[in-house]
């Protein structure tokens, strides 16, 4: 058992750095993107692409990974028949909607409800697509082979090729251009969608070539367990749907509902860019998980029970999530420079964004009652409370108020969720977290977070306030230091830390 868990837990580690490193690696792409494109719109048409990217992928893998792992580990099933036929199942309905995409390219180009984006935006989008949504099988083959090293390598190998064609196209191609203007006639700056979007079908098509000896397999269709596997699945593709959705439908709705068609892919753009600075907060959330919550759990396995170690780990995330928080907003001033100043009217979503944000980490955290339970119909029903938050706030605001209905659709949802689940979950499965302390370090964040808004009207020097605000980060820290973390422990330094 302990050579289980040891296994379990390296895997663990492997799938999740690569994932972070993964995600932060993308992420660089948006300061890339804000000091290369020629306008924000282009970034607004990026964003919105994207957006419809993520919600057709859970479409079109239809929950059929998790079916996968299901299945394949049933002592009743073949794995070798399970994983044929979920990727002959996959492989037909992909070429099913790319067929469908091809012969209906302009009806479906209208559908995303604004000018700016091209017939062979979609096309190239649905090709990526398409890739995708059929690698999603040969990668859970490889987490069902135990294979991390190789899932996290192909995987980290899609974004280094990603960052890189994309460097090619906007750093060296314009360099190259006003060197040899007449061998890189074709190059212009004007087509910086096209560029993207090109990187990106590289990047998947190599990707995908990688994976080639997955699919050299004995290839055998059961009828029967696909329809098994499609009634388990099918309703993670709702739960799914509903998901991501949450994250994903201000992008798509936008130019839908913005009055002004002209500039409304401007404002998304604008709106994007800054978004992208709220969602450190998930990057820094997700490092806690792989490495401090391990570090609690051990703490605490002597424990009679294990509500311990999850109240400590909820109580250390919020206290984490606050200090990025403040971090993040204390240091605005030169964060914001990673993103062209164009983009900059924005940044008031940035507070927003990484509040609802660590709302929605702590609702992760809190969701363990309903899988401890089985209650697992819970996740779904939170999901569309939240979805129908968001997208009531955004139908009723984004005419007004634009992005900033975004914005706030996100937060009260995330709260909503949060606050939905700590209720239900302490009526089926009491954990006894400790909310006076997590409450007076949420209010010490905010009332921090306010003397930094008022420096910013008051002290014109911003140096001036980047040294005030770090006494105010230092303040926050060494109140969370003195009064709740375990440093007292650590030798030698641990008697600094003694709690009096």
């Amino acid at each position: 058992m302990a050579g289980e868990l040891k296994t379990l837990a390296k895997e663990t580690a492997i799938y999740g750095i690569s994932s972070i490193v993964g995600k932060f690696l993308n992420w660089l792409l948006t300061p890339l993107w804000s000091y290369v494109l020629v306008s924000q719109a282009q970034m607004g048409v990026i964003s919105n692409l994207y957006g419809w990217t993520a919600l057709i992928i859970v479409i079109l893998t239809y929950g059929m990974e998790t079916g996968l792992f299901r299945f394949a580990n049933k002592n009743e099933e073949n794995p070798h028949t399970v994983y044929s036929t979920a990727l002959i199942s996959i492989g037909t309905t992909t070429f099913v909607f790319l067929s469908l995409v091809i012969l209906f390219l302009k009806p479906i180009t209208g559908i995303t409800g604004s000018s700016d984006i091209k017939s062979h935006y979609v096309l190239i989008m649905a090709i990526i697509l398409s890739m995708d949504a059929f690698c999603s099988i040969p990668f859970a083959w490889l987490r069902y082979q135990k294979r991390p090293l190789r899932f996290a390598f192909i995987k980290i190998l899609f974004v280094v090729l990603n960052i890189t064609f994309n460097l090619f196209f906007f750093v060296l191609c314009p360099w190259l251009a006003k060197r040899y203007p007449d061998s890189f006639a074709w190059f212009n700056l004007e087509n910086g969608v096209d560029y993207v979007l090109i990187s990106n079908l590289l990047a998947t098509f190599i990707q995908s070539m990688f994976l080639i000896p997955q699919l050299r397999v004995k290839y055998v269709f059961d009828k029967a367990l696909l329809k098994r596997m499609l009634q388990y699945s099918l309703p993670l593709l709702i739960l799914g749907i509903a998901g991501i959705l949450n994250q994903t439908i201000d992008k798509i709705v936008f130019p839908w509902l913005y009055p002004d068609k002209v500039n409304a892919m401007t404002q998304l753009g604008i709106y994007s860019a800054c978004f992208k600075i709220g969602v450190i907060m998930v990057m820094f959330t997700q490092a806690f998980r792989y490495a401090f919550e391990p570090f609690i759990f051990a703490k605490n396995k002597e424990a009679a029970n294990n509500k311990v170690a999850y109240a400590d780990a909820t109580k250390y995330f919020i206290l984490f999530g606050l200090l990025i928080f403040l971090g993040v907003m204390g240091y605005l001033d030169v964060i914001k420079y990673l993103i062209k100043s164009t983009y900059h009217e924005g940044l008031i979503v940035v507070p927003i964004v990484m509040m609802g944000e660590l709302f929605f980490g702590i609702y992760f955290n809190l969701s363990l009652w309903y899988k401890l339970t089985d209650q697992t119909k819970w996740g779904a029903y939170l999901s569309l409370i939240g979805l129908a938050v968001t997208i009531v706030i955004n139908v009723a605001f984004i005419p007004r108020f634009g992005y900033l209905a975004c914005a706030w659709a996100s937060f009260f949802a995330n709260l909503l969720m949060m606050s939905i689940s700590y209720y239900l979950g302490q009526k089926n499965y009491p954990i006894g977290y400790n909310l006076k302390a997590i409450g007076s370090f949420f209010g010490l964040a905010l009332a921090l977070f306010a003397v930094m808004i008022f420096n910013r009207f008051v002290i014109p020097a911003m140096g001036l306030r980047l040294i005030i605000n770090t006494l105010l980060i230092g303040i926050y820290l060494w109140e969370v230091i003195k009064k709740e973390l375990p440093l007292r422990e650590i030798p030698v330094i641990g008697k600094y830390f003694q709690h009096k």
